[in-house]
C-alpha cells in the first residue's frame, strides 16, 4: 500500500499528525472515518496522485497520529480542533489553499474545515454523511440500531472504552460487514491494523471522546453556523452509498443533496456503488468521481 508515497509526522502544536503524500499539482487532503485510518484510501489515492498532490492523514487520536489529553468539555476532539490540525498539516506541505474529501468522521472534519476556514478550502467532497446537527435532530431507532457508535461511544467514560477494549475485533467486524459493504473489500492486511488501533487504550479513549464531542460541541457549532447564516462557500460534492441508509432515511428531505443544500449553495453529487465503505469497495469509481469533481472535468 502507498508504494510511491512518503510519510511524515507533523507537529500541529496540539497533536502530531501522521500523513502520507505523493503526486504533483494542487493539494488534495483525504480524511478517513471510523473505525479506519488513512489506509482506507489505499486504492483511491494513487489514482488521484496523477493529477494532485495527495495527502492522506490520520486524524488526531486515530491510526499513527497522537492522542492529545482530553478535556472535560471534549473540545480537544471536536471537529473544530481536528480541522485546525489539517490547516497546519497542509501548510507544512506548502498548501495554504487546498481541496479536501472526507469519508464518515473525516467528512465531518472536512465540512467543518470549509465552514471555519472558507479561505483555505477550494472544493469539498463529503462521503456518506449529512451534517452532524442534522443527524442528531432526526435521530430515531434506525440510527440507534443501525449506526450504534453514535449513541454507544458518546456515553460517559469508562463504559464505552471498556467495551471497545474487550472486543475490538468484533467491533471492526460488525462495522465492516454490517453497514452494507462486502466483507471481501477488506483484506486481512487492512482489517488487522484497524483492529490493532482499537486495542490501544489511549486511542480507544480519544475515539470515544470524538463521539462525545459530536453529540454536544459539534452539534452546537453546526447550529451556531446556521443561526449566523454561515454557509459553505466552495463547491460541494456529496456522495453516498447506494446500498446504505442516507437516501432512505432522508427521502423526505430530497435525500442527502436536499439536506446539503441547506448548508451550501453549489451542491452536486449522487449515489455510489457499494455500502458505507464504498471508497474501499468501489475504489475505481470513487477515484474517477473525485478526480472529475476536483479537476473540473
Amino acid at each position: 500500500m502507498f508504494q510511491d508515497f512518503d510519510s511524515r509526522q507533523v507537529d500541529t502544536g496540539e497533536a502530531r499528525i501522521f500523513a502520507r503524500r505523493a503526486g504533483n499539482g494542487p493539494g488534495l487532503l483525504l480524511l478517513h472515518g471510523f473505525p479506519e485510518t488513512h489506509a482506507m484510501w489505499r486504492d483511491v489515492a494513487p489514482s488521484l496522485a496523477r493529477d494532485f498532490t495527495v495527502v492522506c492523514a490520520d486524524l488526531r487520536g486515530y491510526g499513527q497520529s497522537s492522542c492529545p489529553p482530553s478535556a472535560t468539555d471534549h473540545a480537544t476532539y471536536a471537529k473544530r480542533a481536528m480541522a485546525a490540525d489539517m490547516i497546519v498539516l497542509m501548510e507544512t506541505f506548502g498548501f495554504r489553499r487546498f481541496m479536501v474529501a472526507g469519508h464518515d468522521r473525516g467528512g465531518r472534519v472536512a465540512y467543518r474545515l470549509a465552514l471555519d476556514h472558507p479561505d483555505r478550502v477550494e472544493k469539498l467532497a463529503v462521503l456518506d454523511i449529512v451534517p452532524t446537527a442534522e443527524v442528531w435532530d432526526r435521530a430515531d431507532a434506525r440510527l440507534a440500531l443501525g449506526y450504534w457508535p453514535w449513541s454507544l461511544l458518546a456515553q460517559p467514560e469508562p463504559l464505552p472504552e471498556r467495551m471497545l477494549a474487550a472486543c475490538a475485533e468484533a467491533v471492526v467486524e460488525n462495522a465492516l460487514s454490517g453497514w452494507g459493504s462486502a466483507p471481501d473489500a477488506f483484506p486481512p492486511g487492512v482489517r488487522q491494523p484497524y483492529v490493532d488501533a482499537l486495542r490501544d487504550p489511549a486511542h480507544i479513549h480519544v475515539i470515544c471522546e470524538e463521539y462525545r464531542a459530536a453529540a454536544v460541541l459539534d452539534r452546537r457549532h453546526d447550529r451556531e453556523d446556521q443561526t449566523a447564516g454561515r454557509r459553505i462557500a466552495c463547491p460541494l460534492l456529496a456522495l453516498w452509498s447506494e446500498h446504505g441508509a442516507l437516501a432512505e432515511w432522508y427521502g423526505d428531505e430530497n435525500g442527502p443533496l436536499g439536506i446539503w443544500r441547506h448548508w451550501a449553495d453549489d451542491v452536486s453529487g449522487g449515489a455510489m456503488p457499494g455500502g458505507h465503505f464504498f471508497p474501499e469497495e468501489s475504489p475505481i469509481e470513487t477515484a474517477a468521481t473525485l478526480d472529475a469533481f476536483f479537476s473540473g472535468r
